[in-house]
Order: C-alpha cells, then structure tokens, then sequence
C-alpha cells in the first residue's frame, strides 16, 4: 500500500483527488491538506510514502515544502504539480530534489501511474514541463545577484539582505541596481516578477 500525503489548494480538486485514489487497491490517502505550512508536521505524524504537492500552496510553496521534506523525512518522495507549464519549474524541482513533476491537467490514470513509479525510486517528469525547460533562456544573473533577489522577493529591505549576506547596504543597492539594467527591470518588483516568470528564482 502506497501512503500519500495530498497538499492542494482548491478544495474541489483535493477531494476529487482523494476520492479517486480512494479507488485504487494500492492507494491510501493519509492526510489531505490545503497549506504549505502544516506539510512537515503532517509528514512527520503520518510518514507517507509519497507527498503530493500544489506548488502554488499559500503560505510555504510546494517547492519550499519539497525541500524541507527531502530535509527532515528523506524516505517521503514528492511529486510537484503545476498548475501551468512556467520556465523554470522543472529545474526549481530538481533542486530541491522532488522526485517528479506533473502538470494539473494530466490524466487521473497517468497520475496514479505517477505515483506509482516514484514510489519504487523512479522519477517522473512532465514532457510538456521538459520542453518548455529545454527552450528557455539561461539566467544572465550571477548566484550572489539571485540570492540577493531571492531575499528581496520575500520581503527584505536593503539593511535585512545585507545582514544575512554579510555585505553593506550599499553593495546590495549595486546588486539590486546591477539587476535592474541586465534584465531591463524598471525596479525590485518588476526584477522580481521577471525572474520568477523566467525561472530564475
């Protein structure tokens, strides 16, 4: 039997999940979830084999969520879904080493075959996903440029960023300004939504 932890948002798509893995022999759906926040304590009171994760979870995102799973329960494999075929997703999955990703609109059955693969060690990539990734652009911004975004993204002010990166304020401004004219951003919002649409961070 198969355990799997179910993280999705919309209510109508999560209970249409559950009753449908509901009948299949080899299925059971230990905890059906709608937050990214509750993943971890979820995971770890009932030990799925397999998490399957909306990485548009409010709260903490399924790619967020991954990570700390691979972290703190290394036997749980996950697959990603996507509610929409984005550059940069698949790679963003790699690196927090999902073991799959799915778009929202596959079938049931390939779905379940999904599951399946990855909870015998197998990974499980999304063809669309795959080429989409394959014709994207590569990032031009440096790893020390995407850090200082990422931060940025979630909020941090100039004086936060350069606290936690060790760099003075005014290094930070360079980087956020250095951003800004290699990627033709008007300013920080702009930088970072440009970024997250290109799969950069």
């Amino acid at each position: 039997m198969i355990r799997i932890l179910l993280a999705e948002q919309a209510p109508l798509l999560r209970g249409g999940l559950v009753a449908f893995f509901e009948g299949a022999k080899d299925l059971d759906v230990v905890a059906a979830i709608d937050s990214g926040e509750h993943i971890l304590r979820t995971a770890l009171n009932r030990r799925p084999d397999v998490a399957l994760i909306d990485i548009a979870l409010p709260g903490l995102d399924g790619f967020a969520a991954a990570r700390l799973l691979r972290e703190e329960l290394p036997d749980c494999r996950t697959v990603l879904m996507a509610g929409r075929r984005r550059t940069g997703d698949l790679r963003r999955a790699v690196a927090v080493r999902a073991s799959g990703i799915v778009l929202k609109d596959t079938s049931p059955g390939a779905l379940v075959d999904a599951i399946r693969r990855v909870a015998t060690g197998q990974r499980v990539v999304d063809p669309d996903l795959a080429f989409t990734e394959l014709g994207s652009a590569a990032s031009p911004l440096t790893e020390r440029e995407i850090e200082v975004l990422e931060m940025a993204s979630r909020g941090a002010s100039a004086a936060e960023i350069a606290e936690d990166l060790v760099l003075t304020i005014g290094t930070v401004r360079n980087h956020l300004s250095r951003i800004n004219r290699k990627i033709g951003a008007r300013n920080r919002v702009h930088a970072i939504r440009i970024a997250e649409d290109a799969g950069w961070l």
